[in-house]
């Protein structure tokens, strides 16, 4: 950890990411080391040190992960982060490594679209797989008995929020581990560990990157044993990060802390925008006061994302309000500092309306976005 970022208490969210994983200073040397790409180190002799085979471990993850670490557990020593290739390679790696034959876990039914997917595959395995809602806290109905406790909140794409602390007390009383989906709202908005997760796990290719050109994924926990095994199924399936995308990853949070403010605040410019139009409806958005989960958010969230949610009448007019934007690319993912929508029920795995819409905000100057999204909204209307 570097000296900038041991002191919890004095130390800014932007002064952290700016000096997150950094290494101590060397006369000569860069700042950030670029990549090291290197599918075998030199080993004479009996093993030794902590680099010896690529699929093992990499010095540019090792920047990566210490980064991540103080991101999503500033001041703590006892946590661990490894990346991975994806977000996906992330999320398997904690499920496949924690559960077995005859074990139950508990998934959002309103996650993420790729969740039925590893469900299904964990059914295979003889796993048994509970659902429920975020909303509501909904996952405790059908949490006694399970090993693991999987939380998505906010909840990609409706934008639930479920109260993390509750449910990670209520699972650790009954025996379970939690993870915790912590893509939507990054480390800079939520930290699952100082809610009582096991794990929190997130996709780095969305907003703790930004800028739509890296796939990579994370996994941070406190427990040694369980992370153990995290490990070791990434050395099984050999799900790594290249060194280009870690060093790529680690450039881009120097700005996090930038991105997600002025992404954050153009999202609710959105949503406020949105909420004055009438074909508007079920439109979402943690930080606006009177969504159904801001009371809830307002309590465990530092900052509310960059994704808002919202339907309109039908497919034809959402279609036409994707073709009408200029400054929004029609895109899947999110976090980005270009602004992305799209109609989530093209792809068939969301439960969600014809006409729903999942925007992600960038970093476009905000009276132009929002100015876009009006303008798009009335010429689609025609």
């Amino acid at each position: 950890m570097s000296d900038a970022t041991k002191n919890e208490g004095r130390v800014g969210d932007g002064t952290r990411a700016v000096r997150a994983g950094l290494p101590e200073p060397a006369k000569n040397e860069p700042t950030l080391p670029g990549p090291v790409f290197a599918a075998h180190f030199h080993l004479p002799g009996e093993v030794s040190g902590p680099y010896a085979y690529g699929r093992d471990d990499n010095p540019t993850w090792t920047l990566l992960e210490r980064a991540v670490s103080e991101l999503e557990a500033p001041g703590r020593e006892d946590t661990e982060t490894l990346v991975f290739a994806s977000g996906m390679a992330a999320i398997s790696a904690v499920l496949f490594s924690q559960l077995r034959a005859g074990d139950a876990v508990v998934l959002p039914s309103d996650g993420y679209q790729v969740l039925p997917m590893v469900g299904a595959q964990l059914e295979a395995y003889g796993v048994e797989v509970r659902t429920a809602p975020t909303g509501g806290d909904a996952q405790l109905e059908v949490l006694d008995g399970a090993r693991l406790l999987w939380i998505e909140s906010p909840s990609n794409p409706g934008l639930d929020v479920c109260d993390i602390r509750r449910l990670a007390e209520a699972a650790h009383a009954r025996g379970a581990l939690v993870a915790v989906d912590n893509t939507l709202a990054t480390p800079l908005g939520q930290r699952p560990l100082e809610l009582g997760a096991d794990f929190s796990v997130a996709s780095g290719t969305k907003q703790l990157t930004g800028h739509g050109d890296v796939l990579l994924g994370y996994v941070t926990g406190r427990d040694a044993e369980a992370m153990a095994a995290v490990r070791r199924w990434r050395k099984i399936v050999g799900a790594i990060s290249g060194p280009m995308e870690a060093w790529l990853a680690h450039r881009s949070i120097a700005t996090l802390q930038l991105r997600v403010d002025r992404q954050n605040a153009t999202a609710l410019a959105v949503a406020e925008a949105l909420q004055q139009r009438p074909e508007v409806s079920g439109l979402r958005y943690p930080g606006l006061s009177d969504d159904p989960s801001h009371k809830i958010a307002a309590q465990q969230m530092r900052r509310y994302g960059s994704v808002v949610s919202f339907t309109l009448p039908t497919r034809t007019r959402a279609e036409r309000f994707l073709a009408a934007l200029r400054l929004v690319e029609d895109a899947t993912s999110f976090g980005g500092v270009r602004s992305t929508a799209e109609r989530r029920r093209r792809w068939g795995g969301d439960a969600v309306p014809e006409g729903f819409i999942r925007m992600s905000v960038g970093a476009e100057d905000p009276e132009d976005l929002v100015a876009d999204v009006l303008r798009a909204l009335d010429e689609s209307a025609e």
